[in-house]
């Protein structure tokens, strides 16, 4: 078996990164960031990228800052949020944005996985997310056209893996990772743990280890709360 296991995020992305490429990055919020890759894309320099990604982290975290360095020309997004960087950067022109629906972005994720290169969804239409996209009717509804993604890369975070790459995810950090996995020409996952073959439930695996390329162990699980939010002290 081919080993996919790699010693430290810089060599599992050695000979990967190129100028002009595009990239998918799992995570919901600041939940299953690829929190070790991120940082090893921004220190390799390259530039003019195409980042498809569901939120570009947020302050001082996760894609973040890669858009610091104005590395990322472009992202394929579904929210801006609380990143004011990634607001001020699409409002002065300095970046692109492809703003797209949650849903259809994980739809035309897992087509890109799924070899499916359009779809149809009642999400948009009428709206400016359907400008200069077919749209048909089907049963007297109207529904547009949407296309799949696809990537040179996708950076991903799981919990466990094996050494053939199988993986398992927890909680909310299974969002968009496992469709993402499937959308690279080449997958990267970071893992918090590594686990002797035939460890894994085969009923409990997510993602298949044919989908994985290489695996590293994870050197930053911050695990962030994005917006904090407590209830005030009960009057004794």
């Amino acid at each position: 078996m081919k080993n996919k296991i790699y010693d430290s995020p810089a060599a599992a992305l050695d000979g990967l990164l190129f100028d002009g490429m595009t990239i998918m990055s799992g995570g919901f919020g600041l939940s299953g960031n690829p929190e070790s890759l991120i940082p090893e894309v921004r220190a390799s320099g390259v530039r003019d990228l195409t980042v498809i990604s569901n939120n570009a982290g947020a302050d001082g975290f996760g894609l973040w800052m890669l858009l610091e360095t104005r590395q990322i020309a472009k992202m394929i997004s579904s929210y801006v949020g609380e990143n004011k960087l990634f607001e001020q950067q699409y409002l002065s022109g300095e970046l692109t944005l492809e703003l797209t629906p949650q849903g259809t972005l994980a739809e035309r994720i897992r087509a890109g996985g799924a070899g499916i290169p359009a779809f149809y969804t009642k999400t948009g239409v009428g709206t400016v997310v359907a400008e200069g996209k077919p749209v048909e009717t089907f049963e007297g509804e109207d529904y547009v056209r949407e296309t799949w993604l696809r990537a040179d890369l996708s950076i991903i975070k799981a919990w466990r893996a094996d050494p053939a790459g199988n993986l398992m995810f927890r909680k909310t950090a299974r969002n968009f990772n496992p469709n993402m996995a499937t959308a690279g020409r080449v997958t990267v996952v970071e893992v918090e743990e590594i686990v002797p073959a035939g460890s894994l439930d085969p009923d409990g695996i997510h993602t298949p280890g044919i989908y994985v390329d290489r695996i590293v162990r994870s050197t930053i699980n911050e695990k962030r709360i994005e917006k904090l939010t407590v209830r005030e002290a009960e009057a004794m």
